[in-house]
């Protein structure tokens, strides 16, 4: 990888308030001295008419002329605009034309020579010229045709030949492990991490109670992500309301994100629950320090039996006690979270933090020290080696 220039094709966008493994992974790499041209999401769900993804598309569309912007030391981001009717042949190789197009005009205007391709997105090679760089790099962090809408045909066999012609795969639950092993014997597991040093701050800065939960009053059970029916249990977060009527559920997060039929109504009929919308990334330390419980309260699923919860090691890093639901890539780290089977279990485990029972929070810590973004990218730098 030395002297080595890296195309990242994300399939998330850079201004995104929730931060996932693409932002994080090519800061990491800008840091080391890469130079790093990241793609925004190219839309692998073809919008539906609702107020959601119209906001997006015009979004999208305002950018249509806009040259990459330079957003850290050799890092660049640029917002294509394709059309996201992948399903069809014809829209793919117009799709594909347009962005060898785009992606070698830009890269040889910033000077990018040896080009490595590091990408997310499963469409990849049906999108991409992938004889156009030297390495093809698949780093596999969810398994995305379980998300609603997507065109699972076309992802999964265009999924299975990314794998194959990679040069290199990395995954991020035991889950895609076993699964993408069988097509590439090339294969890596590591899990998601945190940025350790940021999420601390919780512990360490004395930051003021935010004024969104200022005049909450009783334990705070926190939640930091997508509020989206096919991730969370709203039904095992109106069981914990109605149980607890003087615990108070605190959720941060975009409603809808990754499937805009979300229905939260339900939630909302609690007045013990309390969804304060997204936060920007350096907010969320400020508000974990006022969590009493975190929690990963997610559905069990096909989409979740692949999925390492990536709130796992920040909720860590910063001090909290977790209660997690029964997810498979979390069952290796069972000593330092509370899992439960069942709903009432789930509530248990939440009284016995309250009481003081947690695990001890020098071993919370701990753990978190050693899945860091920096130590993970230096592992799979080596494994590229």
């Amino acid at each position: 990888m030395k002297n080595k220039d890296i195309v990242l094709l994300s399939t998330a966008d850079w201004d995104n308030p929730f931060w996932t493994n693409k932002q994080h992974v090519a800061v990491e790499l800008s840091r080391l001295g890469y130079k790093v041209f990241y793609i925004d999401s190219l839309g692998l769900r073809a919008p539906s008419f609702n107020k959601k993804d119209m906001s997006r598309v015009f979004k999208r569309v305002s950018k249509l002329f806009a040259a990459p912007k330079k957003k850290r030391d050799n890092l660049w981001v640029w917002s294509p605009v394709t059309l996201p009717w992948n399903k069809y042949k014809i829209i793919r190789t117009f799709n594909k034309l347009y962005l060898k197009g785009m992606i070698n005009f830009w890269t040889r205007y910033l000077k990018f020579k040896d080009k490595v391709m590091w990408t997310y997105n499963p469409l990849t090679k049906r999108l991409v010229d992938v004889s156009d760089y030297n390495t093809l790099i698949y780093h596999c962090v969810d398994e995305i045709k379980a998300q609603p809408g997507m065109p699972v045909t076309i992802l999964e066999e265009a999924e299975s030949e990314l794998i194959k012609d990679a040069d290199i795969v990395f995954v991020t639950s035991p889950n895609l492990y076993e699964s993408r092993k069988k097509i590439n014997s090339n294969t890596y597991y590591h899990s998601n991490v945190a940025d350790f040093n940021h999420f601390n701050r919780s512990l360490t800065e004395d930051f003021p109670r935010p004024s969104d939960i200022k005049d909450i009053q009783g334990p705070i059970l926190g939640f930091i992500g997508a509020i989206s029916s096919y991730k969370v249990n709203f039904k095992l977060l109106s069981y914990i309301a109605t149980s607890r009527p003087d615990y108070q559920i605190v959720l941060i997060g975009l409603v809808g994100e990754g499937d805009p039929e979300t229905d939260v109504s339900l939630l909302k009929n609690h007045k013990n629950i309390h969804l304060i919308g997204p936060k920007s990334y350096n907010e969320l330390p400020v508000y974990l320090k006022y969590f009493d419980v975190a929690l990963l309260p997610n559905m069990i699923n096909s989409y979740t039996d692949s999925m390492f919860p990536m709130k796992f090691f920040e909720y860590l890093a910063a001090g909290k006690n977790v209660v997690s639901v029964n997810l498979k890539a979390i069952q290796d780290f069972k000593e330092y979270v509370s899992i439960s089977l069942t709903n009432d279990d789930f509530i248990a485990d939440v009284d016995n933090i309250l009481l003081g029972n947690g695990i001890p929070l020098e071993k919370r810590l701990e753990l978190a020290k050693q899945f860091t973004y920096h130590e993970r990218t230096r592992k799979m730098l080596e494994l590229i080696e």
